[in-house]
């Protein structure tokens, strides 16, 4: 047996045992803790990486396609016809200074607003041959087709465009071997005698201005005839220095007497000007005439019947700025003979070879580049439907085409 000095002694050292066995398994416990956390860290991280790693990855193979995708289309479009660019008008010269499809989906602000563009640099990054544009604002069909054709047959293509403003709906029932194929415009509702004719005209002029080739504007329509050949009218056309509106003060109520006094500062009574539909001009004055909002404006809200808008808002909105540019005479002859608010029509009765010599010279002069001359008129109305045949039989003796 212990004696009593022993069992002391072991009671006195037991509790320091105890104590110091409980601190090692607090550290081992809390060792492990601080193991499990840093591993869960560190998979958390290396999960994470390798995540990124493989979205990387796969990114940089989707871009890595697209970007070879592209160049193969590229290429592909270097060695073929780029039918993407044609498709999509990529910008290229060729589509900028001169459109291929007259049909587009601009409206008539987005139009009018490109149409008004006008480089500053004079010389051309390509070779630009002055063209006339020939624009015909018809309700339908153009049953003078045929003597136009022959007017067109074997000219320079480089010389000429042509511009069709139909009804909306219409289209032109003519041979794809025709000049007049595909020369539609995209168009609105027209009614005669209201500012609509004016947004038709403006409409033909911006269209052909897309062609930075056109230099010379007329409008026609339906029942015009031209009584010179290509090369006459071309010639006579490129080599003034004028543009042909008539513009001219009619004292009488048909004149002076739609004048709105509410027109008033703009537009006085004095500038008021009256003129045919039927005009003639240069670049220049067409890009006036299509970039104008201030003076349209005033003659849509203020020209109404009996003020006819096509009569007189052109004819006095160049009174006003562009005078000095302008012949103040028109080259289509119209016959108003009769009186009353239209002119003469022409039918098959009428056409001899005596008629049409008359109108291509009546024994009048006229200015031309400040000097006389004696061909005044290049085109003529109204010709119905039945003058073709016998114009057609008389063109090539009369009108040398």
């Amino acid at each position: 047996m212990r004696n009593k000095g022993e069992k002391n002694d072991l009671e006195s050292r037991l509790p320091v045992s105890v104590t110091r066995d409980s601190t090692v398994s607090l550290l081992k416990v809390l060792t492990t803790l601080i193991v499990f956390v840093v591993g869960v860290v560190i998979g958390l991280t290396s999960s994470s990486h390798i995540d990124r790693y493989f979205t990387f990855q796969a990114e940089q193979i989707i871009a890595n396609n697209a970007l070879a995708d592209t160049v193969s289309r590229a290429n592909n479009n270097n060695n073929g016809s780029c039918s993407v660019c044609e498709k999509e008008d990529c910008l290229s010269m060729e589509s900028f200074v001169r459109l291929k499809i007259l049909i587009h989906g601009m409206s008539d602000d987005e139009l009018f607003w490109r149409a008004s563009l006008e480089p500053y640099k004079k010389e051309f990054p390509f070779k630009r041959v002055p063209k006339v544009a020939f624009m015909f604002l018809t309700r339908g069909q153009l049953p003078l087709i045929p003597l136009w054709e022959r007017f067109f047959e074997r000219q320079d293509v480089n010389k000429y465009s042509i511009y069709v403003h139909a009804l909306p709906g219409y289209v032109l029932s003519i041979s794809n071997t025709s000049v007049f194929y595909k020369r539609q415009i995209p168009s609105q509702h027209v009614e005669w005698g209201s500012v609509t004719l004016v947004d038709a005209e403006r409409r033909l002029l911006a269209n052909a201005l897309l062609d930075f080739s056109n230099e010379r504007f007329v409008l026609l329509s339906e029942s015009c005839i031209p009584v010179y050949n290509f090369p006459t009218v071309y010639k006579y056309l490129i080599g003034s220095i004028h543009s042909f509106v008539e513009s001219y003060d009619d004292p009488s109520r048909y004149g002076r007497g739609r004048y709105n006094r509410r027109m008033k500062p703009d537009i006085k009574l004095s500038d008021w000007r009256k003129g045919s539909q039927w005009f003639e001009m240069n670049r220049t004055l067409a890009v006036k005439v299509v970039s104008d909002t201030k003076y349209y404006d005033i003659f849509r809200r203020l020209c109404t019947p009996a003020c006819y808008p096509d009569e007189h808002y052109i004819p006095t909105f160049i009174r006003l700025f562009y005078g000095p540019l302008n012949a103040n005479r028109t080259v289509t002859y119209v016959d108003w003979s009769l009186g009353g608010p239209h002119p003469a029509t022409f039918s098959a009765v009428n056409i001899t070879e005596g008629f049409l010599k008359s109108i291509r010279n009546n024994g009048t002069a006229c200015s031309y580049n400040s000097e006389k001359t004696h061909i005044c008129h290049l085109f003529a109305r109204k010709f119905e439907p039945s003058a073709l045949e016998p114009l057609l039989n008389l063109s090539s003796n009369v009108l040398e085409f």
